[in-house]
């Protein structure tokens, strides 16, 4: 029976081979969630009696707009959130599979209107006495919510005598669940139990409502968190971190399988063409996908914008999920791409190897990387390590979403020092390459903050030390450089989860002369091990053009 719903015809339509209306992280998001649905998945199944379940719930409740039942009413991809979230069970328990669901997607998509299906469907099914939250910016914008979930309810013969609705308040009286709108600009979040919640136009809000539910959660063995917004045009919201942390999962750089992300936004290829190019439209918003009328509405949106610079932000954000602030800043290199390059290790290979080091020394208490790469008919070989303060590793795994610990167990990175990283560590560590790997280093490339006092030692011991300075002009050409050598898999590194998050974090800017470089503000999370080996590639670089080993091009300074 799943394989007939429109859930399962919708992701198969997303990853179908050459089908460019949806984008990247939909179509992995499909092929993720049907890996499930064929029974190929360990932990996780498809319950063919909650679809079933949900269908006879869908077919109770009437359409308010198009006057039919939801069941035909729904758009394919409310279809396809619906099913994932309530009918994806755990193996063995029969809980929720996935406790987050994000939907990033485009104004005029139905995207409150589908929220109010959803906490309808959770409040006919949930145990007796859970407790239902939406929370928005301000108290207009939780209650949209509310108005959709009673209209629903007023307009459906089989539900209206099921349902007691108040002002502030909306009772299933066949369980004594409540479900109450919550505004952050005059609600506490703190002391409630939220078996169910949703946080609505989250673009507009910080991280602590959010947080405030999860929390009240944690008791909770079958929780489920909603999350949806289109884009702001600012660059601290929970919306953006949100996001993230579904792309790394997405991508399987984060170990975490119980996030279901629907992120309708254009791949980044298509991001500079949004003036012309009608995949960004599409891509976006997936109901113009079959919707001649919406469709034509946001290209009439897309012609003012073009025209007219103060109609462009609103457009851009809402209607295409870019941030218009953010047109400058692009993902450094897909991170499957990156993760073609991925080797095991062989300590063995380096014997013998002339290598360039890098070092990012950030301050004390942060992430910092030592690289190690070498050249080899052309092809470009690394090898990373990070460093982080012991006493942090707990701190840092929560707030980035890292696991540190289990990095640390598998030799991606150490934890040394205790609230400060101990340099001495550093310093013995790139003094022990010699030895360990049987290399011979060439020069140390460094950038220049907080790196003095251990660059002096270094050069006591005899090492040349480069500096690297993080201009544009000068990390323009590495960046190139590596970039060019992972898409062409002319780079390999052992295989370090940790450095694949690092890549999938990095953002590139563009000076005025057109020269991109890793900008580590801009970026998603920390990219240290990344610009430690391209300030070591630079110093390859320059290496090779001097002695014409290689023809890699480089820009004169």
């Amino acid at each position: 029976m799943i394989d007939t719903s429109r859930a399962y015809q919708y992701a198969q339509w997303c990853v179908q081979r050459g089908n460019q209306k949806v984008g990247k992280y939909v179509k992995l998001q499909a092929r993720k969630w049907l890996r499930i649905a064929d029974g190929k998945h360990k932990q996780a199944y498809v319950s063919e009696k909650a679809y079933r379940k949900i269908c006879r719930l869908l077919k109770l409740m009437v359409h308010p707009d198009l006057h039919c039942s939801m069941y035909e009413g729904l758009e394919d991809y409310a279809w396809f959130l619906i099913v994932a979230v309530f009918c994806t069970l755990r193996i063995g328990d029969d809980r929720r599979f996935y406790q987050t669901a994000i939907l990033e997607i485009a104004r005029k998509n139905f995207k409150t209107f589908n929220s109010a299906v959803i906490f309808i469907l959770g409040m006919l099914t949930e145990p007796r006495f859970s407790r239902f939250f939406s929370v928005a910016p301000d108290y207009k914008l939780s209650s949209e919510l509310r108005l959709a979930v009673r209209k629903i309810i007023k307009v459906s013969p089989a539900l209206v005598k099921y349902f007691k609705v108040n002002r502030d308040m909306i009772t299933c009286l066949i369980n004594e669940i409540e479900y109450t709108p919550l505004a952050y600009s005059n609600d506490g979040m703190d002391g409630r139990l939220a078996n169910i919640f949703l946080a609505d136009e989250a673009g507009a809000l910080d991280s602590y409502p959010v947080e405030a539910m999860r929390s009240s959660q944690i008791t909770l063995v079958n929780k489920l968190g909603i999350i949806i917004s289109t884009q702001y045009p600012n660059d601290n919201n929970v919306m953006i971190d949100e996001i993230d942390i579904a792309k790394k999962v997405l991508d399987d750089v984060l170990d975490k399988e119980n996030v279901f992300a629907l992120l309708y936004e254009p791949d980044d290829a298509l991001r500079k063409r949004w003036e012309k190019d009608d995949l960004v439209i599409y891509q976006a918003n997936p109901v113009a996908v079959n919707n001649q009328e919406v469709f034509e509405s946001i290209k009439d949106l897309r012609s003012m914008a073009v025209l007219y610079e103060n109609k462009r932000e609103n457009f851009l954000c809402k209607h295409c999920n870019i941030m218009y602030k953010g047109l400058g800043v692009e993902g450094y290199v897909d991170v499957q791409k990156v993760k073609r390059c991925r080797i095991e290790e062989d300590p063995a290979w380096w014997k013998g190897r002339r290598v360039y080091v890098g070092l990012d020394l950030a301050q004390t208490d942060d992430n910092t990387a030592v690289s190690m790469v070498a050249e080899d008919n052309g092809k470009i070989r690394a090898k990373v390590w990070g460093i982080l303060p012991k006493d942090r590793v707990e701190i840092k795994s929560q707030k980035e979403n890292v696991d540190y610990k289990k990095l640390i167990a598998a030799g991606n990175c150490f934890a040394e020092g205790e609230e400060v990283i101990d340099y001495g560590f550093v310093e013995r560590l790139v003094m022990s390459l010699e030895e360990t790997f049987g290399v011979e280093i060439v020069q140390i490339g460094y950038d220049r903050y907080n790196a003095i006092s251990t660059v002096q030692k270094l050069e006591a011991a005899g090492y040349e030390c480069v500096e690297v300075k993080q201009h544009s002009s000068v990390l323009h050409p590495p960046t190139k450089l590596l970039r060019e050598a992972i898409l062409k898999r002319e780079f390999a590194y052992d295989d370090n989860r940790l450095l694949e998050i690092n890549f999938q974090n990095a953002r590139c800017t563009e000076d005025t002369n057109l020269n991109k470089y890793v900008n580590k503000k801009r970026s998603a999370g920390k990219v240290d091990m990344v610009m430690a080996i391209i300030d070591a590639v630079y110093l390859l670089q320059v290496d090779m053009l001097t002695n014409g080993a290689v023809s890699w091009g480089i820009q004169v300074i």
